[in-house]
């Protein structure tokens, strides 16, 4: 078992960007303190919806995938010992 935050945090005319992604960021290695699964940050912090674009299947790739084989990996660790 795994959980997989998922999200997308846009950049916008105020600070609460930088708020929610320390936020969220905390929260997720809170869970990864907590509880006895890991849980996996794909969240994209991101400047633009072009960004945003390219990290969900453009050219960098996509970054809920990768998430997804990160969770796979850590699975398979838990269980291969």
């Amino acid at each position: 078992q795994a959980f997989i935050a998922l999200g997308c945090v846009l950049r916008g005319g105020t600070p609460h960007f930088e708020y929610v992604c320390k936020a969220v960021t905390d929260g997720v290695v809170h869970l990864n303190l907590i509880l006895p699964v890991p849980t996996i940050f794909g969240v994209l912090t991101v400047d633009n919806q072009q960004q945003a674009d390219e990290r969900t299947g453009g050219i960098y790739g996509n970054k809920g995938e990768e998430a997804a084989l990160s969770a796979l990996k850590m699975m398979a660790l838990k269980y291969s010992g």
